[in-house]
């Protein structure tokens, strides 16, 4: 494992293996998984006569995971198996940014008969496939359609698909970074952005066999490997490899390859991100990863000792359940796929 003293800020520590957890920053908290089960913990609001410097109170919601992958063979093949983890983390995802926006209503305003384990009334399956799907949309349509449809526009200026490869992939990538640089800029995603870097120090931590306690998590890099920020440039990379073959065809049929083409990019993506995760400690593969460590800096900030706190409650909901270290290798079959 790795130890050390001194400023985080100078010189950051970095686990040097790979462990079967992830996670992500929600309002006021953070989310963890590990193989079978997934935590939220959420710092609640104070109550408005509380002294000043009072901190609310760290409410802690655990939940089983339920993965197609270990029910159907098809769901295990790389690049599906990829596919169908970034479904399920998507569903997950968005359950826990649920849970911490209830958890952050006055106890009058939440919905009575919760079975959610924060208050709130459990939404149906059917609502959340529907929230997935509008999201997914969302993101296929700005990084894959709006790019392809630009560039056809001056498709005959360009006369080669060669250059439509390269202009189509350039304007995506413009298009990604400047949507990052911009959600960076929005003052209220500071927090968040402050619990992400939490949940990468944490899990950093964990990797590294270290004490689980704030003191220790703040000397890790808020940086991690397999973040989303990282998977989600390794896609705009890939996407500019797998399209190239296409050629020029017509308009509807660019469009509709982009669309199709999204889960075999998603899922070759996957794989690279897997990997990369464990072989960090390979020179040539942080390198290679370098650029995607930098995005990082766009979507994560350095937290306090209070947020790693919140985290940290919530690893340790998982490995009260679980020991993920100890997984089996059918259970950890397209696990990884951020931190």
């Amino acid at each position: 494992m790795s130890h050390g003293g001194g400023d985080a800020r100078a010189q950051p520590l970095t686990a040097t293996r790979d462990a079967p957890v992830g996670g992500q920053a929600v309002l006021e908290g953070v989310m963890m998984r590990g193989v079978k089960t997934w935590a939220v913990a959420v710092r609640k609001p104070v109550p408005e006569d509380a002294p000043p410097g009072t901190l609310g109170e760290i409410a802690i919601s655990t939940f089983p995971i339920k993965s197609r992958k270990r029910r159907r063979r098809l769901s295990r093949l790389p690049v599906i198996r990829g596919v169908v983890a970034l479904v399920e983390s998507l569903s997950i995802g968005l359950r826990a940014l649920g849970i911490s926006a209830n958890a952050q209503l006055p106890d009058d305003e939440k919905t009575d008969g919760a079975d959610d384990g924060s208050g709130g009334q459990e939404i149906s399956g059917a609502a959340w496939f529907f929230t997935v799907l509008v999201s997914v949309v969302f993101a296929v349509g700005l990084f894959f359609v709006v790019p392809v449809g630009l560039t056809s526009l001056i498709k005959d200026q360009l006369g080669s698909s060669l250059l439509f490869w390269l202009v189509e992939g350039v304007l995506r990538t413009a298009i990604f970074l400047g949507y990052l640089m911009l959600l960076s800029r929005v003052r209220d995603l500071r927090r968040v952005f402050e619990y992400h870097g939490a949940e990468h120090k944490v899990i950093s931590c964990y990797e590294a066999e270290d004490e689980l306690v704030p003191e220790r998590a703040q000397l890790y890099s808020r940086l991690h490997p397999r973040c989303g920020t990282s998977f989600l440039l390794v896609v705009m990379i890939l996407a500019i490899f797998v399209f190239a073959p296409v050629g020029l065809p017509a308009w509807w049929i660019l469009v509709l390859t982009r669309i199709l083409g999204v889960p075999v990019i998603a899922g070759l993506s996957f794989e690279v991100i897997k990997w990369a995760g464990r072989n960090r400690r390979r020179r040539w593969v942080q390198l290679v990863m370098w650029p995607g460590l930098q995005l990082q800096k766009l979507t994560t900030r350095e937290p306090d000792l209070d947020e790693l706190a919140v985290s940290i409650a919530s690893l340790e909901a998982v490995l009260a359940i679980e020991t993920p270290g100890e997984a089996s290798a059918e259970d950890l079959i397209g696990l990884e796929v951020v931190a």
